[in-house]
């Protein structure tokens, strides 16, 4: 907030009133080896001006390179009305519905953005968001552990072509309850999990199997096969999907060819690429459709549509398994913050898009990035890793170190791409590049130029210390 509302005055009122000393008091409980030491290294307060003069600083330190930068956050054109009706009072200081009677507005905007989520991907069910995408992947392996009831072992099967971060993150927030992520390796050729691989890692009793499509490479997994394979032997299938790419893909309620078991389980992701700006990093949202049957091992909240004792329509809050509302051990969660503010950005950014515009873009996304990876290889010492379909993003492969590679075209003004040396060491110097629909054909000319002198320069480089050694 931009200013502390109490007063010293107002805050020894408030002690008097209860009976207290001190705001320390109100802690006293609280055992002195238990307390945090002195914050040695948080500075002292600052004014209102020096604070400003702070974070005008900081600002102007952003880059306008040209960004071909994903791994998981993209930047995509928002509409100027996205968030100017977002940011409209009624729903940027709107908090938790939890008194439906004065929280229609922010009740039906979240229903509707339910809908437009279980349309997209196919699903039975949404829920108001989560966290991000890499907790609601955590959440969507707690919610399998508890709904596969034929399943035992409690072992998930998580191919490394699922997002680096997700990964890290889940094996966080799970490994507490004796979850066991089994990670599956890819195929060097095509960079996606084949089936045979996965059968190899599966034993008589795997509880569920996550697969992302696309993939961190932007590579296509054989998402139907293995769908199919993980249903015959009763696992359950959670799929981590870009909201923008099954504009144009099979959606997860859809995958699999035998229609007596079709569909994942679970679906999750990031909403970012719906209406939200790359923001260094966040506020971001996490989605999470299911299929009916698993409704009620479903986290969070979900918004439902009634009638009244009149008959008038109306929204409120439903199948609140929350600490907040029943016991802790029997919640489905306690980490499933919602990001409304974002969700309500989105469901703006969808309504004004329109089905047909989300679709438009995605297939911008792919001509762009096709169009890039052709420039990019045709220099020499640049080629793809895999072979196969993918979305907006490309695993290249470079003869020099992808971290010099990226830092002289930063110099150049340009983001080129994720360095995939310490995820992916096998791979080599490779990066991950990215074209959204943001990207035209003067900004991918230009990268290309600009790594083909800073590959040559490198190169002479080389030869230089060759000589002089």
């Amino acid at each position: 907030m931009p200013f502390i509302p109490h007063t010293e005055q107002e805050i020894t009122q408030m002690l008097q009133t209860i009976g207290a000393d001190s705001i320390e008091d109100l802690f006293d409980e609280i055992p002195t080896h238990l307390r945090a030491a002195v914050l040695s290294a948080v500075p002292t307060g600052m004014t209102e001006m020096e604070v400003s003069r702070l974070m005008r600083q900081r600002a102007e330190k952003n880059t306008k390179a040209l960004c071909f930068l994903g791994a998981g956050a993209y930047q995509h054109h928002i509409p100027a009305a996205v968030w100017e009706i977002t940011t409209r009072g009624e729903f940027y200081s709107a908090y938790t519905p939890y008194q439906a009677e004065a929280s229609q507005g922010t009740l039906q905007l979240t229903y509707e953005y339910q809908s437009m989520m279980t349309a997209l991907t196919a699903m039975d069910v949404s829920n108001a968001s989560m966290y991000d995408g890499a907790s609601s992947l955590a959440e969507a392996i707690l919610m399998a552990v508890r709904a596969n009831r034929k399943s035992k072992s409690r072992k998930i099967l998580i191919p490394t072509t699922v997002n680096p971060v997700y990964r890290q993150t889940a094996h966080t927030i799970v490994k507490g309850q004796q979850i066991d992520l089994v990670e599956v390796p890819y195929d060097k050729a095509t960079g996606t999990v084949t089936l045979d691989q996965i059968k190899q890692q599966a034993e008589a009793d795997i509880t569920a199997i996550v697969l992302q499509q696309p993939n961190f490479f932007g590579c296509l997994e054989a998402v139907d096969e293995i769908t199919d394979w993980a249903h015959e032997n009763n696992i359950l299938v959670i799929a981590a999907v870009n909201p923008l790419a099954i504009t144009v893909l099979n959606p997860p309620g859809e995958w699999g060819l035998d229609e007596a078991s079709k569909g994942a389980d679970i679906a999750c992701g990031d909403g970012q690429p719906l209406g939200a700006p790359m923001s260094a990093g966040g506020p971001y949202y996490g989605l999470l459709c299911c299929k009916q049957a698993l409704v009620r091992q479903m986290p969070g909240r979900i918004v439902g549509r009634t009638v009244d004792l009149d008959g008038k329509e109306g929204f409120v809050l439903t199948l609140q398994a929350r600490e907040q509302h029943i016991r802790r051990s029997k919640a489905t969660s306690n980490i499933c913050t919602n990001q409304g503010l974002v969700v309500t950005a989105s469901t703006i950014h969808m309504a004004i898009m329109g089905a047909k515009g989300l679709e438009n873009t995605a297939a911008a996304c792919h001509q762009n990035n096709n169009n890039l990876v052709v420039q990019l290889c045709a220099i020499a010492d640049v080629k793809k890793a895999f072979a196969g379909a993918h979305f907006h993003e490309t695993v290249l492969q470079l003869e020099v170190p992808a971290q010099q590679v990226l830092k002289a075209l930063m110099q150049k003004g340009i983001l080129g791409g994720f360095d995939l040396s310490l995820d992916y060491p096998e791979l080599g110097h490779a990066i991950l590049v990215c074209t959204t629909e943001m990207r035209n054909e003067d900004d991918i000319a230009a990268y290309a130029k600009a790594m083909q002198e800073v590959l040559a320069q490198t190169a002479n480089n080389v030869a230089s210390l060759q000589e002089s050694a």
